[in-house]
């Protein structure tokens, strides 16, 4: 098989890329190997999909490369997000500091991405793997479960390693060292602060099941503004 555009991954970034892609009047074929597109999109905001933030801007995100998500939210907003959202009448409501919920489910959202998809001509295969890679002077020729594809330009969205139960895995990562580049050591992004001197965990655990609405946390000259809420396991107290 021969085509323009390969993405692998069919999740929220794999279905932007793609049909954005085919838009454009390129030919996208749209690789997974799970049986669903968007698995992560059904689950995200309780089931309910917080899409994006009203302010989704370069200086609410730390990075070592500042400069890419000028870049990057420069060339898409928020804004042009919500747009689309609009457009295909999915109802929606700010639920606090700026985040916005669907007013129905998590599946509107990936209704939308996957009718943009058949809109624009995408190529979605589901159940295919794929098993290799190689660099060609003009392109890329991939091994996959549909057979042997070649194609211009190869955009990996597979992800990162969270929730394998999903499909998440590790072969984004795996693809970029192929090809030379160099994958810092992975660690967890969203995860409760696991408290375990003795003083405050004893505080902790004395305020297991305890909430508070709109506190400032500071750390390293960082602050972000949120609610906390302290919970308990054996042995351990999170925040």
């Amino acid at each position: 098989m021969q085509t323009d555009v390969v993405v692998i991954g069919a999740g929220a970034a794999g279905l932007m890329c793609a049909f954005t892609a085919a838009a454009r009047g390129r030919q996208v074929l749209l690789l997974d190997h799970a049986n669903k597109a968007g698995k992560k999109i059904l689950m995200s905001g309780g089931g309910r999909c917080n899409f994006t933030n009203l302010y989704t801007e370069p200086a609410n995100f730390l990075s070592s490369n500042p400069h890419f998500c000028k870049s990057a939210l420069a060339r898409y907003t928020q804004w042009d997000f919500i747009e689309m959202v609009s457009r295909h009448g999915v109802s929606y409501h700010e639920k606090k500091l700026g985040q916005l919920f669907c007013d129905n489910k998590s599946s509107d959202i990936l209704e939308m991405l996957l009718d943009e998809c058949v809109r624009a001509g995408v190529d979605l295969r589901l159940d295919t793997a794929v098993t290799a890679i190689e660099r060609l002077d003009q392109g890329y020729a991939l091994q996959t479960g549909i057979g042997a594809v070649r194609c211009q330009s190869l955009v990996i969205a597979t992800g990162g390693l969270s929730i394998p139960t999903l499909g998440a895995s590790g072969f984004g990562y795996q693809i970029a060292r192929q090809f030379g580049h160099n994958v810092l050591p992975t660690r967890a992004g969203l995860v409760p602060f696991t408290i375990t001197e003795p003083q405050l965990k004893t505080l902790c655990s004395e305020l297991s099941g305890t909430s508070v609405e709109d506190c400032l946390v500071s750390c390293n000259g960082q602050s972000f503004r949120e609610n906390i809420l302290f919970t308990h396991q054996i042995g351990r107290a999170h925040v």
